[in-house]
């Protein structure tokens, strides 16, 4: 079953997406897999920081950041209180009608 994410890249234009709740994917991979600009550098290992995203709503269905996460976001750039790692945000059903925005690049 898809569920449908909402995800404003870093031009603040707003691409709605289709996420397969059945593949076991995360947010990274979603926004990789729709050609976002989304890097993953670690391979969704909350090593690095380039799919920092700030959760715009629905944050309450999100599971509590790791430590691994909350250790990466410490050293990232631009960091919210909404501020997450799309790594680190499985694709499931709650998440239908997500609002996310892509972080900017640090560079």
């Amino acid at each position: 079953m898809d569920i449908k994410i909402t995800i404003i890249d870093r031009e603040g234009e707003a691409h709605l997406v289709d996420a397969p709740t059945d593949m076991n994917m995360n947010l990274m991979e979603v926004c990789k897999m729709h050609e976002l600009p989304v890097e993953g550098t670690c391979g969704g290992m909350a090593m690095c920081a380039s799919c920092h995203c700030y959760i715009l709503d629905k944050a309450h269905v999100l599971q509590e950041k790791s430590y691994d996460e909350e250790d990466m976001l410490d050293q990232a750039f631009f960091v919210e209180d909404n501020s997450r790692l799309g790594c680190q945000i499985p694709i499931t059903k709650e998440l239908d009608g997500m609002e996310i925005k892509l972080a900017p690049q640090a560079d």
